[in-house]
């Protein structure tokens, strides 16, 4: 491993957002601990977040359409029993979990279900402002906790107008009221997201997958927009749904099998960082964390194995020579700021 340069802490804090709530550099995304790709059983789930929570990692990110309310539940069996004011939790409005509604198609690839062993409800947009407060509500009940920290908007692509006269009204009212401390919005595009940082007051976003080493696109107009109004990102998808965390054919990148250009591409920035005596994994975890709008990086971990192995590659030194040679090889522009 490269020398010389400092590293990491998982439990280091950042601010997110204006309004004094601070949440630790790595946060654990809950995603797979919802049976994401394939099950988890619930034993190991509850030891990952128990793990993560030793390692001082303090900020937990889940949504009702992680596992159809598995992730909710696992993480909050585990959670109840610290103190509550010890972590952040962080999780999502705008789909309800419905017996008897139709299969969401966008949570299918080649007729398999991303999520595996789902309980028998349904996932339902519903970005009103009634289905934002009862989505908070049965999360709520399905985390036994009393409060939430941070609400994110879920993936609003197709419902901006929704998403703003109703479910970022209903955010807002439970941030006026103190019920919530931030208001948020998490999408894997970076377009929308501006849009929101213009029209409403956000406290921060998660992007995902668009601001990586393998991706910029959050960099053109969302990230500087966001440093101007004092939101700050939560940087999800660092991986790249695991292209990042292994470049090989058949590699997924944004949930589904990677193009061979993408490939290509991961496959030489690996080379660099082979040159270097860093792994890939350890320069995609701590990339985004070189750009001041960028307060924290959330990575999924399904077991404990892979949680040690996140902790490792965050903490691990990299040389700023390293993200020279990636400029200089054409894969990082040159106005890309790095750890």
């Amino acid at each position: 491993m490269a020398e010389g340069v400092a590293a990491l802490d998982s439990a280091d804090t950042a601010p997110l957002g204006r309004r004094g709530l601070r949440v630790t550099r790595l946060g654990l995304g809950c995603a797979p601990l919802g049976n994401l790709f394939r099950e988890v059983e619930d034993e190991v789930a509850h030891a990952v977040v128990e793990r993560a929570y030793d390692a001082g990692i303090r900020l937990f990110d889940t949504a009702p359409l992680y596992g159809y309310g598995l992730s909710e539940r696992r993480i909050g069996h585990v959670l109840r029993t610290k103190p509550r004011d010890s972590f952040v939790l962080a999780t999502k409005v705008g789909r309800l979990l419905r017996p008897g509604a139709p299969p969401d198609e966008s949570q299918f690839f080649e007729g398999e279900p991303f999520y595996k062993g789902t309980p028998p409800v349904n996932p339902l947009f519903d970005f009103s402002y009634d289905g934002v407060m009862r989505s908070f509500e049965e999360s709520l009940e399905r985390l036994g906790l009393d409060r939430i920290d941070v609400l994110h908007v879920h993936d609003p692509d197709d419902h901006h107008d929704e998403a703003l006269t109703g479910a970022y009204r209903a955010l807002d009212d439970l941030r006026s009221q103190g019920v919530i401390r931030a208001v948020s919005a998490g999408m894997n595009q970076a377009e929308m997201l501006a849009r929101f940082a213009r029209e409403a007051d956000f406290d921060c976003f998660m992007l995902a997958g668009r601001y990586t080493l393998l991706d910029q696109v959050g960099l053109s107009e969302l990230l500087p927009l966001c440093v101007e109004r004092g939101i700050s990102i939560m940087a999800a998808g660092v991986y790249n749904s695991g292209i990042l965390a292994n470049p090989r054919p058949g590699a997924h990148y944004n949930y589904v099998p990677a193009a061979p250009a993408l490939v290509e591409r991961a496959l030489r920035m690996q080379a660099v960082c082979e040159r270097h005596g860093v792994p890939l994994k350890a320069a995609a975890a701590q990339f985004a964390l070189g750009h001041p709008a960028v307060a924290t990086v959330v990575i999924g971990c399904r077991s404990i194995e892979q949680l040690e192995d996140t902790l490792r590659q965050f903490c691990a030194r990299i040389p700023a020579a390293l993200w020279e040679e990636l400029r200089a090889e054409g894969l990082l522009a040159g106005n890309v700021p790095t750890p």
